[in-house]
């Protein structure tokens, strides 16, 4: 082995070159390994079947789902915002279609989580009462119209109904966990009952790290005795209160129900808020 200061001697100096280059192209790789993204697995064009590795029961019609992806360090690839369709079949062996937006961000990673209300009737809630860990979910996408860039608008008003709320979370989440963000949320979630209520723990502890910068106003219709919030349906007056004012650097999104989309679409007209200030999921 070649020393140091043999290399430094005159005849040595192609071997000091040789051993620089040689230096310079590993840590170029280093570099250029720890800093590539992660290649995304999901296909917009096909579907690609994920392994259940833990399903966790939340409610009596609730249930959180993790699948795995590839390995440890692989994301799912999933613009913030936007959502993915899965297939299953329904009670009568049918193929079914549906899409639902993980909880989890690429920051999240070998793994990503669905929040399931499994309603009695549908076709792809018996899909999803019926899977086991160990079996595997057909994905596909990403899919949506929803785009975001940090700071795109000084706040967001979120108009968020039964599972709409998947959406936002996910939205939520990755404005308050980038540091270089400082967009403001400001959410009204509507259900029915209290024990409706997805994400209360997650949502509570965002609030609780995010003081001032995230708050959630819970409206229900049928709510428990002693309650402070809400009650009955969201208001035009509700908006007003809990909702940043219309601006031309914020931006109101809804999910919810269909009557409850429209009920929001027409509040938010009545109260000034422009076609491009508002957004549906």
């Amino acid at each position: 082995m070649v020393s140091v200061e043999e290399l430094l001697q005159p005849d040595k100096a192609p071997l000091l070159g040789v051993a620089l280059a040689v230096v310079a192209l590993a840590v170029g790789t280093i570099y250029f390994v720890s800093t590539r993204k992660p290649k995304p697995c999901l296909d917009p064009e096909n579907w690609k079947k994920f392994k259940l590795v833990q399903r966790t029961q939340l409610s009596h019609n609730v249930a959180k789902f993790r699948f795995a992806l590839p390995t440890p360090t692989s994301v799912l690839g999933l613009p913030i915002g936007q959502h993915i369709s899965c297939q299953g079949k329904d009670a009568e062996g049918e193929e079914v279609l549906k899409p639902y937006t993980p909880t989890t961000l690429d920051s999240d990673v070998g793994y990503f989580d669905l929040v399931i209300k499994m309603y009695p009737l549908g076709r792809m809630s018996h899909h999803f009462r019926k899977l086991q860990e160990g079996e595997y979910l057909a994905v596909k996408g990403p899919k949506g119209r929803f785009k975001y860039q940090p700071g795109q608008v000084r706040a967001f008003g979120m108009l968020a109904g039964g599972s709409g709320i998947t959406p936002m979370f996910q939205v939520t989440r990755a404005i308050l966990e980038n540091p270089k963000d400082k967009t403001n949320v400001y959410l009204i979630y509507g259900n029915v009952t209290y024990e409706d209520i997805l994400l209360k723990d997650e949502l509570d502890s965002l609030m609780k790290n995010y003081p001032g910068r995230f708050r959630v106003y819970h409206v229900l219709n049928q709510p428990p005795e002693g309650w402070t919030g809400g009650v009955g349906f969201v208001s035009k007056e509700m908006i007003q209160t809990h909702c940043p004012a219309p601006a031309s650097d914020i931006q109101i999104l809804r999910c919810g129900p269909p009557p409850m989309n429209k009920a929001m679409a027409n509040h938010l007209d009545e109260l000034g808020y422009t076609k491009e200030m508002q957004f549906q999921f």
